[in-house]
């Protein structure tokens, strides 16, 4: 925990970035009806039943001290969803970085021998190079800031029938867009002295 939350509290370097990363999944729903439009006094109105289109997920990056986030939408979560997004991550959105510090939960999946399963060892010990693993600890995702970057997707873009990949892709790209023009972060408050007075029991006694 303590490791994840000196992480936090360091100052922005561009060469040494810390990312949060985490996924959700996302069920695909259509209307069976059209919906009715909003009259004066009343607001549009939809029928209780939809059509489920299915179940996609979520790849979630968030710089917090950058105010940067990237939403990829993917069909599955395996190990090699996971290896392809930490090579964009290295290849495409930071490739002027010296080393990426990456907090991420203990999924399994979350491990850098999932770029071993997919790419040559030469090319996925190329990119773990770049890496830098910091886990929170289990049961305490909450320490991982990009969850707070989904709740607020969820409530301004999600909640709410999305039929098919197409429409929620550009929905996304635009939520995503507007937040980062805006440089949105989030306020973390939560140190390391804090976890000590506040979480004391999770310590050992000496």
């Amino acid at each position: 925990m303590e490791d994840v939350l000196d992480l936090y509290n360091e100052p922005y370097d561009p060469k040494k970035p810390t990312l949060c990363l985490d996924e959700r999944p996302y069920q695909l729903v259509e209307e069976v009806r059209l919906p009715l439009p909003p009259e004066p006094n009343q607001p549009e109105r939809y029928d209780y039943e939809y059509k489920r289109n299915g179940v996609i997920n979520l790849f979630a990056f968030f710089e917090p001290l950058a105010g940067w986030r990237h939403i990829e939408v993917t069909q599955r979560r395996t190990k090699a969803d996971f290896a392809k997004q930490l090579k964009d991550l290295v290849d495409i959105y930071y490739p002027q970085a010296d080393v990426i510090r990456l907090v991420v939960d203990n999924l399994n999946i979350h491990t850098p021998s999932a770029l071993y399963e997919v790419f040559s060892p030469q090319e996925a010990r190329r990119i773990i190079q770049k890496l830098e693993f910091h886990y929170t600890p289990k049961h305490a995702s909450w320490l991982n800031q990009v969850e707070i970057e989904l709740s607020v997707l969820s409530r301004q873009c999600l909640e709410r029938r999305i039929p098919n990949v197409e429409i929620l892709s550009s929905e996304i790209a635009a939520w995503e867009k507007e937040r980062n023009q805006k440089k949105a972060s989030v306020y973390w408050g939560f140190k390391t002295k804090d976890a000590r007075k506040k979480m004391q029991r999770l310590y050992p006694s000496i």
